[in-house]
């Protein structure tokens, strides 16, 4: 459900202040948020060499407490993966192998999370939003934006806004009222043959998480074999 703005119906030109106005919210009231879980489900195109779109899916969980812990988990079609930082060490866990990796890591998320795409190539799902500055991520190269409506997502009222940065187009849907939480983020990527999408959709958020313990910490079971990271 959606209502279209008048901005597109007359075409893009620019990037609407407004748009700026609530992304900026967003990101700002997210990075205020010392500690959050979030359930995505994620959604994966690959186009065959036919041209033909196959779909994959995946559902996990984020568990954040800043500045230096994260439990990421994903499950679904193509993975099958447990990433944990626990402000010393980052490791990646992958259950269906049964093997783990793990590598000292620097002692902050946003400087993890940029330590592990750099000299691993491993992204964590919604990695972008977890950055104390994710409003300058996201707007980087950002030569159009606009607020498409309002639409429903998970039952949540949002507004949707529309950007396009060089060779990616992508949308954002962000809940209205005193929490600007994002719910659902989709990128199309245009250099691409038939521009394939990845999409975020984000069921549940929890601001008061009870993390316990063993959270963001890992203890390899019996049967678990380590081996090394292989840097880029």
């Amino acid at each position: 459900l959606a209502m279209v703005s008048m901005a597109t119906q007359a075409g893009r030109t620019g990037v609407a202040p407004e748009a700026k106005q609530i992304l900026k919210a967003s990101t700002d009231f997210l990075a205020s948020q010392q500690r959050f879980a979030a359930d995505p489900r994620n959604t994966l195109e690959i186009v065959l060499k036919s041209g033909q779109k196959i779909e994959f899916n995946s559902t996990g969980r984020q568990s954040v407490q800043r500045p230096d812990k994260l439990r990421s988990e994903r499950s679904g079609d193509l993975v099958e993966q447990r990433l944990v930082y626990d402000g010393k060490s980052l490791t990646l866990y992958q259950p269906q192998e049964k093997v783990y990796a793990q590598v000292a890591a620097p002692a902050t998320l946003e400087e993890m999370l940029d330590f592990a795409r750099i000299k691993y190539d491993v992204v964590a799902p919604f990695g972008d939003m977890l950055f104390k500055n994710a409003y300058d991520i996201l707007m980087d190269g950002v030569t159009e934006g606009i607020v498409v409506g309002q639409a429903v997502i998970e039952g949540v009222l949002c507004d949707h806004l529309a950007f396009r940065a060089g060779d990616v187009d992508w949308q954002i849907w962000i809940q209205e009222g005193t929490q600007p939480l994002p719910r659902r983020i989709v990128i199309t990527t245009l250099d691409l043959p038939n521009a394939p999408q990845f999409a975020v959709t984000v069921t549940r958020w929890n601001l008061e998480p009870a993390f316990d313990a063993g959270t963001f910490s890992f203890t390899p079971a019996a049967g678990v074999q380590k081996i090394d990271f292989v840097p880029n």
